[in-house]
């Protein structure tokens, strides 16, 4: 199994093909790919490419799925006894993104996410026909 070691938004991930992670936030629209050229280690079944410190002409790609919120986290100030008090709310922003390709030097395919389309099944075949026939 292959994966590569990337660095974006001041952390470093661990990723292979497939995987969703969610990332600092990144300015871009939904269903768009993006490239990660700071690469810091790349790993296929037969050796490992270990950069310093990146690998020159590595890179990721990944399709950005969403942009999302995580939880709140509450911000309290309190001065002792002088009735002061201040409550703030905070929600960081991230990026939901899935890996879709791990390219070597010279833009060499170590692995690519295979793409599953869904199948439909009986059931859903029967609701899409039940819905026509009321229309």
């Amino acid at each position: 199994m292959s994966f590569a070691i990337i660095e974006t938004g001041g952390k470093q991930y661990k990723v292979s093909t497939s995987k969703i992670l969610e990332i600092e936030k990144i300015n871009a629209k939904k269903g768009e790919t993006i490239k990660f050229n700071n690469v810091l280690l790349l790993n296929n079944d037969q050796n490992t490419e270990i950069g310093s410190p990146s690998i020159e002409g590595a890179s990721v790609e990944a399709k950005l799925l969403d942009t999302v919120k995580d939880r709140t986290i509450l911000v309290f100030h309190k001065r002792r006894r002088k009735h002061s008090r201040k409550k703030n709310g905070h929600r960081q922003r991230h990026s939901k993104i899935q890996i879709m390709k791990i390219l070597a030097k010279g833009g060499k395919v170590i692995d690519e996410a295979k793409i599953v389309e869904k199948k439909k099944t009986v059931k859903t075949e029967k609701k899409d026909i039940k819905k026509v026939q009321k229309k």
